[in-house]
């Protein structure tokens, strides 16, 4: 298990150009390493992140426009597996293995969409969400109007786009966008739980393949979803994990992937 922490407690985590430069360098590193089976993303402190900087906000404005503070050289996590993930945020959807998003504390705008964006979402109870675009005449960002409808159906994602209020994670686990809840000091062994059981259970080949199979799907329709399948299941069926999944079922033992 790999953890990335965005680490400006003194800021709750506020997102600059400078962040997000070593949070794509880290995401990538991570992605890259044979090693790591899974990815937890959190914050510093007492917050996950509340969003962007007020002093980048407060540029912009002098700047009469949106300047991403970013360079030129920006790492590409994700980028290469379909053309319809390169983009901001979007690329978590290349990365092969998955991302949990350990929600300590509050998470708006940006930092609510880097937790939609993950793949499985761990959060302290009473913590506070909010999209927070409409507080500050935005659009909805990061494509969550895209993204939220799929997580948790049309008309919950309006109430919280439209809205831009504040939800508790206790809310947002009541209608599926939290998927465990816990108490602060337990969630450090819930998400290192859930990241052993998808990385001693579940074969890597297995996690890949699924995870791009479940994102990919989202833009095609059935019949494109079980033909892929079925080709996928021909290939992996000839693979040393597949042998060794199948041993571990006869034999009664957890397999040793």
């Amino acid at each position: 298990m790999a953890t990335i922490t965005l680490n400006r407690p003194d800021r709750m985590n506020a997102w600059t150009g400078r962040l997000q430069t070593e949070y794509r360098w880290c995401l990538a590193t991570a992605a890259a390493d044979p090693g790591v089976r899974v990815i937890v993303v959190t914050g510093a402190g007492r917050a996950f992140c509340v969003g962007a900087d007020t002093a980048a906000l407060e540029g912009h404005v002098e700047r009469g426009g949106y300047d991403a503070g970013t360079g030129d050289d920006l790492a590409m996590p994700g980028y290469g597996t379909d053309p319809r993930f390169d983009a901001d945020f979007a690329y978590h959807f290349g990365v092969s293995k998955p991302i949990i998003a350990a929600i300590n504390g509050p998470a708006a705008g940006v930092g609510f969409a880097l937790a939609c964006y993950c793949d499985l979402r761990v959060a302290v109870r009473g913590a506070k969400l909010t999209t927070s675009h409409g507080r500050l005449g935005l659009p909805a960002e990061f494509g969550l109007s895209w993204l939220l409808p799929r997580l948790i159906g049309v008309s919950r994602a309006a109430d919280l786009l439209l809205t831009s209020r504040v939800v508790l994670t206790d809310e947002a686990a009541s209608i599926g966008l939290v998927h465990t809840l816990c108490d602060r000091d337990e969630l450090a062994g819930a998400v290192a739980a859930l990241a052993g059981e998808l990385a001693e259970r579940v074969a890597p080949s297995s996690l890949a393949a699924t995870k791009r199979q479940l994102y990919l799907d989202l833009h095609r329709g059935v019949a494109e979803s079980v033909a892929e399948s079925d080709a996928l299941l021909r290939e992996m069926m000839t693979t040393d994990e597949f042998a060794e999944g199948v041993a571990a079922l006869r034999e009664k033992r957890p397999p040793a992937f």
